[in-house]
């Protein structure tokens, strides 16, 4: 059935190619095409460009998931520094060489 259909229509495409008004379905062929080529490649707002904007957007919301997720490991952090005695030490100690009196510490460069 869809193929009888396919075959009908094709076959009244080619009668509007080849009867008396060609001339103006082939115009009206080639300025279709020239407008779809100009809207697909030209300048300003074009497919390509809203397709680099998609990628650029997608890009740009992995970035900030990304983001959220080191804000909130970074809160917790904080937050643990703050409450707890012993991460507060262990922080001090490793990022600003801190000791307790009457202890070495010994700095091994990298």
């Amino acid at each position: 059935m869809i193929t009888a259909m396919m075959k009908s229509i094709w076959n009244r495409i080619k009668a509007v190619f080849k009867g008396e008004h060609r001339r103006f379905a082939w115009f009206v062929l080639i300025v279709t095409g020239l407008f779809l080529m100009s809207w697909i490649v030209g300048p300003g707002n074009t497919f390509i460009h809203w397709a680099k904007a998609s990628i650029e957007i997608s890009r740009q919301e992995k970035m900030i998931e990304d983001y959220t997720r080191r804000n909130a490991e970074l809160d917790s952090r904080i937050n643990m520094i703050r409450t707890d005695k012993d991460t507060l030490e262990k922080f001090a100690r490793e990022q600003f060489k801190f000791a307790a009196p009457g202890e070495d510490v010994y700095v091994i460069a990298e």
